[in-house]
């Protein structure tokens, strides 16, 4: 399955990836990095996200990413 990120989900990784890097790059780049992973998990294994409860289709998910 090909995943699609929109233009608002790479700019809010960007913004992510921007704040925390103020305080640490490395951090922030090991931040999307992970998060990037997450995408490739919804690739290989379509349903493990949740359904996205505002949508109510199992074609969009989510899956989320717990802070450390």
């Amino acid at each position: 399955m090909t995943v699609f990120w929109t233009s608002t989900t790479e700019n809010h990784l960007d913004a992510i990836y921007s704040y925390i890097s103020l305080d640490s790059p490395q951090y922030a780049k090991r931040l999307v990095d992970r998060l990037t992973q997450r995408s490739k998990q919804i690739g290989n294994f379509p349903f493990s996200g949740r359904k996205v409860p505002e949508y109510d289709m199992k074609q969009i998910r989510e899956v989320l990413e717990k802070k450390l």
